[in-house]
């Protein structure tokens, strides 16, 4: 049984660090892909730091995949990834399994563990990779649920909640260490209209208190109006287009145009 969705608290979360704590991201030649299966041919682009960025693109295009790289969850065929002007694809697994503690991530269905209650689930980076006392986490968890508004949920089970409420217990957990870069994989997908703008009113509620770079999988269009301040859209293998949400709108490539009026192509 689920329970229903508390109001978010989006008001006092208004105050931002004048300098961006967020990491730049270059992605320079990359080529992707598994096995012999190549998914993006060469891109090239920018990810500017403590900004929101949203890789939009069709089905099967790359977006995931792309994200997956940059998590370190698979090593590029060829091209580099630098992180804060440290090169990704020249450390160590050691080396990166250091510098991917640093990065906060929401996955498409929250990925909680459904046999920890919430506190727990969100505790769970602090637990792994920090020597802070028992208290101090208890501290953090109740901090981040309430930026959430589920701070009295924090007994409760993942099974005992709705789809949204996970959503944004999976970005409490994402921000437990106050990571400089916060990677989102459709962080709307499954979620109504009205669920859906509370999200993105929330994550960029988030982005301003902490000023992290945000990288946002995105296929809603409204989502990324909303909530972008850079897009890179990603057709055949490349960047087809970088730049801010005007910009994308007025550009008069045909594809670009039929994929924002969400029109089908030869039909």
């Amino acid at each position: 049984m689920t329970t229903h969705e508390p109001a978010l608290p989006i008001s006092p979360l208004s105050d931002s660090p004048e300098q961006p704590a967020g990491w730049s991201i270059a992605l320079e030649s990359l080529r992707l892909g598994y096995g012999s299966t190549v998914v993006i041919e060469s891109l090239t682009a920018h990810i500017p730091a403590g900004r929101i960025t949203c890789i939009l693109g069709g089905s099967g295009c790359g977006k995931s995949t792309l994200l997956k790289h940059i998590l370190g969850l698979a090593r590029p065929m060829a091209g580099r990834i630098l992180l804060d002007g440290k090169d990704a694809t020249q450390m160590s697994r050691r080396e990166f399994r250091q510098l991917r503690r640093r990065m906060g991530v929401l996955f498409q269905d929250g990925a909680l563990l459904g046999s920890l209650t919430l506190a727990q689930n969100v505790a769970l980076p602090l637990v792994e990779h920090s020597r802070l006392p028992k208290a101090r986490i208890a501290e953090i968890v109740h901090e981040k649920l309430t930026l959430v508004g589920l701070e009295d949920f924090k007994d409760y089970h993942p099974g005992q909640l709705s789809g949204g409420m996970r959503k944004r217990a999976g970005l409490a957990r994402a921000l437990a260490t106050d990571p400089p870069v916060v990677l989102c994989d459709e962080h709307t997908s499954g979620l109504d209209p009205i669920n859906a703008a509370s999200m993105d009113a929330l994550l960029k509620a988030m982005h301003r208190r902490f000023n992290a770079t945000v990288v946002a999988v995105s296929h809603d269009l409204e989502s990324v109006r909303t909530l972008a301040d850079h897009v890179i859209l990603l057709h055949e293998g490349r960047a087809l287009y970088q730049g801010d949400v005007p910009g994308l709108q007025a550009c008069e490539d045909p594809y670009v145009q039929t994929f924002l009026a969400r029109r089908p192509i030869n039909l």
